[in-house]
């Protein structure tokens, strides 16, 4: 009984302990964000402004729309955030789905910045024209996205890792990810990261609907969303195995066999809907494009000359009710989006591997190795464990907090299979964004690397993950994390080289795609 009280009380302590800290956590991560968020936008206008763009092949639209007051004002202090492929974004925003090529890009962006446009700041659109409107709503949205991401990120890693210190230097690592610019500029990444790591980690708690939705909504703003549907059928089959092997221990006669029955059942509805609901985004979209182009409602006196001229330029197709159907509308499978990929991106399966490519594929490696070394270590550690696909085993019944943890196998999985065919069937180039957007992985293995090896860290180490990073000493009920991160650039020369090529990595990688994507020099 003593023993009984003793346990309440301590439960009680560490609870209390807790939830002040992760209150705390959150603040320091959301604050570091919103700093980083604050620079990206200055730093991205001045290095806009200070470098001549380069003259790239990107689409151009021309401009309809006659400037008001604000529009120069807006499109100087973030016209850097318009280039590349957030060109596509904000011109589907403005005018919807007009080219064929248009349709690689999915629509859950352009419909968060249109309806930002029209709502939020249709007060100035005395002032601003549509395009600066929406130009104005990519600074505003995406801010707002990362905050989110970031916080998702760190939820996700508390519920995973199970280890407040990784945890939270893997959100503040997260804070200066490589693919920074993408998450500034006009893509729809910092969309797709708050979705993905939300949705991840409402399945992780067991909200299984909820997570479903928030999922099926990345997949319409990223088509690598369909991946998740791993997610989906793995962790519910996790789920299924530990309750049949409770039953296995507890239930008896025929009610075990019913038991055994509805678990299996559930399992396989839970699967067949939550894989419908992800792919749903996917397949109405490209049902949309089929519509749009092989049983078109559209005629070429509907369109604007000018972008029509654009358009019989450089070969962009338009739909037309009085012209043939492309010839990709004839095919068994008519999939609007491997066209699109094949015909405009030459995207397939090693088409990439050509020597002009090589600093593309250097440009990439850094992400890779984060990759290939999360990948590695974690089988080092965990053989057993990976061979059984993480289903089984001792290492289930008592894990071991952090990156070896048996929660992170999927996540490593995951992270492997993007690496695979981010590096075969993809531009090599995208694959830092591809990763850092949709894996946790690569800041996960980053922040338990600092903390295997740098001994600045080891300082502040602490066997229990439950226990404050620092306490303040005038208030010992105060949990204060200081920020890490900070404190290891602040002592950079004296760090580990482990610590200074993680560090020398995501800060290069922060600043340069800002300087470069900005001015339309090679970084997409």
């Amino acid at each position: 009984m003593v023993c009984s009280s003793a346990d309440g009380f301590r439960n009680r302590f560490v609870h209390r302990l807790s939830a002040p800290s992760i209150t705390m956590d959150v603040k320091a991560v959301v604050e570091f964000a919103a700093v980083t968020r604050g620079l990206s936008l200055v730093l991205q206008a001045v290095l806009n402004a200070a470098i001549p763009d380069h003259e790239a092949d990107a689409f151009s639209p021309p401009r309809t729309e006659e400037a008001l007051y604000l529009d120069p004002a807006v499109d100087w202090l973030f016209g850097g955030l318009s280039h590349w492929d957030a060109e596509h974004f904000l011109f589907i925003a403005e005018r919807g789905y007009l080219y064929e090529h248009n349709f690689a890009f999915f629509p859950l962006f352009p419909i968060v910045l249109r309806g930002l446009a029209e709502t939020l700041l249709w007060p100035l659109s005395g002032w601003l024209s549509v395009r600066g409107r929406l130009l104005l709503a990519v600074a505003l949205c995406n801010s707002a996205l990362f905050l989110l991401s970031v916080v998702a990120l760190y939820a996700l890693g508390r519920a995973v890792l199970q280890d407040r210190r990784l945890a939270l230097l893997s959100s503040l690592l997260y804070c200066f990810t490589p693919a920074n610019v993408f998450m500034t500029a006009g893509y729809s990444e910092s969309l797709f990261a708050a979705l993905t790591f939300g949705g991840l980690f409402l399945l992780e708690k067991g909200f299984t609907l909820r997570a479903c939705l928030a999922l099926s909504i990345a997949t319409a703003a990223r088509s690598n969303g369909l991946v998740n549907i791993g997610f989906l059928l793995y962790l519910p089959s996790l789920h299924a195995i530990s309750q049949i092997r409770v039953l296995r221990a507890t239930a008896k006669g025929h009610s075990k066999v019913l038991h055994y029955i509805w678990v299996i059942v559930r399992l396989l509805l839970t699967s067949l809907f939550g894989t419908a609901v992800i792919a749903l985004p996917f397949c109405a979209f490209q049902y949309y494009g089929y519509r749009t182009f092989c049983t078109p409602s559209t005629s070429l006196e509907q369109i604007h000359p000018a972008l029509l001229s654009l358009g019989e330029r450089k070969g962009y197709r338009v739909p037309d009710e009085n012209g043939p159907p492309p010839l990709w509308c004839l095919r068994p499978l008519p999939l609007l989006y491997s066209h699109i990929q094949d015909v405009y991106w030459d995207v397939g399966f090693l088409r990439y591997f050509e020597l002009k490519q090589i600093p593309n594929f250097i440009l990439a490696l850094p992400m890779a190795t984060l990759a290939i070394m999360a990948a590695y270590a974690y089988f080092q550690a965990n053989p057993e464990l990976c061979l059984r696909l993480g289903l089984w085993g001792t290492r289930l019944e008592k894990p071991t907090p952090g990156f070896f943890n048996p929660k992170v196998f999927v996540y490593v999985v995951h992270s492997t299979v993007l690496l695979v065919f981010g590096t075969l069937c993809m531009h090599v180039q995208v694959l830092t964004r591809f990763m850092a957007s949709s894996s946790p992985v690569p800041f996960w293995i980053s922040a338990h690397l600092l903390l295997l090896n740098e001994p600045f860290l080891h300082r502040r180490k602490t066997s229990n993950p439950n226990v404050q990073l620092q306490t303040d000493p005038k208030n010992c009920h105060m949990h204060t994390p200081q920020n890490p991160i900070l404190d290891l650039l602040q002592h950079f020369k004296a760090c580990s080289p482990t610590t200074q090529s993680i560090l020398g990595y995501f800060l290069s990688y922060w600043i340069l795609g800002l300087a470069l994507h900005c001015n339309f020099l090679p970084w997409t």
